[in-house]
């Protein structure tokens, strides 16, 4: 009889802590070069209208790490920027095949087609810029529940900051290769 009743306790606290993906749209650049990148920094860092940015840095940071991604301050690949916009705005972004689709063809001469979106108040946007291009070749941001989401708490922010990044699913150069090597030296 306790299996039972600590099994569904176990289930039900995993559902209080877990993730929850929120819906999410974003657009890329035909000239991102997603599997040579290996290091990135932050822009300026942003101020939240009187809220401390330090969660939403640290949630990107750890994702970034998590992908493989060194820190760099001197010469990063990528450059990150992230925002929230507390009033409601028109936004331009753009019909896409799916990043994976297109990462198979890296098809460089596809149209950008404009669609207009309205982001609702609360959008959370995060900028992926190409440093030696000088351009921006991918953005995540997503609007649904976000207007409800407390800055100061580490799970709310952590859970929007990987609902968006989930969307950027490119490893950092070598990294996967450099694992493997790591896996076989422990074996």
């Amino acid at each position: 009889m306790k299996k039972p009743l600590y099994l569904t306790l176990i289930v039900i606290l995993s559902g209080c802590f877990g993730y929850k993906e929120l819906p999410v749209e974003y657009d890329y650049s035909y000239k991102g070069r997603f599997n040579k990148y290996k290091s990135y920094d932050f822009i300026v860092s942003n101020t939240l209208l009187g809220s401390d940015t330090t969660l939403v840095k640290s949630s990107i940071a750890q994702h970034m790490k998590f992908l493989g991604y060194k820190r760099k301050k001197n010469k990063p690949d990528l450059l990150l920027n992230y925002a929230v916009f507390y009033d409601s705005l028109k936004f331009r972004g753009y019909d896409q095949p799916d990043i994976n689709d297109w990462m198979k063809s890296r098809d460089r001469d596809l149209d950008y087609n404009q669609l207009k979106f309205n982001l609702d108040q609360g959008t959370l946007l995060i900028q992926v810029f190409d440093r030696k291009q000088n351009s921006s070749i991918w953005q995540g941001y997503a609007t649904d529940e976000y207007s409800k989401l407390n800055f100061d708490n580490y799970q709310e922010v952590r859970n929007a900051v990987k609902s968006i990044l989930n969307k950027y699913q490119f490893f950092a150069d070598g990294f996967i290769e450099e694992q493997k090597k790591r896996a076989q030296l422990a074996n």
